[in-house]
């Protein structure tokens, strides 16, 4: 019998952020794929194995949850590059895409397959046999339009393979991922748990542990709103908005492609220009340096705005909230914006993370926090009627 392996995967619509085990390996892999042939071309092909397998995801994805099954990918850094490169669509929902399992199980397969993992999971043959307790996510939308339950039903049951192709490090070697539990959490409350928790459930901010609080979480694809009242997110008053950062995003790197003629791999290097701590909102042009301020900073305000018009409505049906967190990756795009808009106009009490990592990886890190205590519990309940069976023997 496999050892079970802790695992906790935010499939965000901009990027995977995953935490393995005891927190001894983490992940963090643009969300971009792209379809390939089996033998993709390299230069250096005896220098692969010296390479980051991160930077050459490339793998063959078996599994009955998808709808196109048997699939070659080139996945993150790698799929950026491609011509035909993918990124989820507007509109889309998280549980029912097949990149999101794709980037899900190549998460999955780039942990089991470590070194360090070697004594946990079984290898026959260039095969990794791995089992995962699974702590996920999906957008309260969803959850409450009870997607969550088949996404989850999806995962369970099954064998899912991912066969990496010209990766370093990994190529011939295939991973058969089971779970033997997984968790489906509303983003919006999985967000609140890491304000007030540490990852043993601590309460860690008395504070805030009783207060009325908005959680308004910018996606890439979506917004939710989470409203917290009594320790729990109020499921008729929380809101899922299709409205995101993505959209943005691609506007901006079309009008920097059509007006300076410079042609951007994906949305991540449209982030890396915007929030950069040097030269922010420039790019090079020919070898020149050149602003980009005033196409990144229209585009973004109208965004800012339609997002403080979701924050407005959602106060206002909730009169008595005590302040909002602003959280995701969206949020640090538009969190100048945002402040400003928030000064000149209504004055709420409105926080940020200043931190960026804590806020992209904060729903990560809730999923850890939860799927944690899940296992801890679930084992002390073992151990309970494993010593109640003994003492009946007796």
């Amino acid at each position: 019998m496999n050892n079970s392996r802790i695992a906790a995967i935010d499939v965000g619509n901009d990027s995977i952020k995953a935490l393995f085990g005891k927190l001894d390996h983490e992940l963090y892999i643009p969300n971009v794929v792209a379809r390939d042939i089996e033998d993709r071309p390299v230069i250096g092909i005896e220098e692969l194995n010296e390479k980051d397998p991160l930077d050459g995801i490339h793998i063959r994805v078996h599994s009955p949850a998808l709808k196109e099954n048997n699939v070659i990918y080139r996945v993150g850094s790698l799929a950026t590059k491609s011509d035909n490169a993918a990124e989820i669509d507007l509109g889309s929902s998280k549980s029912e895409e097949d990149q999101t399992l794709v980037m899900l199980f190549a998460s999955l397969a780039l942990d089991a397959v470590r070194e360090e993992n070697s004594s946990i999971f079984k290898r026959v043959n260039n095969v990794v046999d791995a089992n995962y307790t699974l702590g996920t996510g999906l957008p309260l939308r969803e959850v409450k339009e009870g997607k969550d339950v088949g996404y989850r039903l999806q995962l369970l049951g099954s064998v899912h393979q991912v066969e990496f192709l010209v990766t370093p490090k990994y190529q011939g070697l295939k991973v058969n991922i089971k779970f033997d539990q997984v968790k489906v959490y509303p983003e919006g409350f999985a967000a609140y748990i890491n304000l007030v928790m540490d990852n043993n459930l601590n309460i860690i901010n008395k504070d805030l542990i009783d207060k009325r609080i908005l959680i308004q979480d910018i996606g890439g694809l979506s917004t939710d709103i989470a409203v917290i009242k009594n320790r729990n997110v109020d499921d008729d008053k929380a809101q899922g908005f299709n409205i995101g950062v993505s959209e943005s995003l691609e506007a901006i790197r079309e009008e920097i492609r059509s007006k300076h003629g410079v042609e951007l791999d994906s949305r991540r290097d449209v982030v890396e220009i915007i929030t950069k701590k040097n030269d922010r909102n420039h790019i090079m042009v020919k070898g020149s340096r050149k602003s980009v301020h005033e196409i990144t900073d229209r585009i973004l305000l109208e965004l800012a705005k339609k997002q403080y018009r979701h924050l407005r409505n959602v106060w206002q049906k909730n009169s008595q909230t005590e302040i909002c967190y602003f959280v995701g990756g969206g949020a640090m795009v538009l969190k100048d914006y945002l402040k400003t808009l928030n000064n000149n106009l209504d004055g709420y009490n409105i926080e940020f993370f200043e931190d960026e990592k804590e806020s992209i990886w904060m729903m990560a890190n809730a999923y850890y926090k939860l799927i944690s205590d899940f296992v801890r519990t679930t084992e002390k309940a073992k151990q309970s009627k494993e010593t109640v069976k003994e003492t009946v023997k007796k």
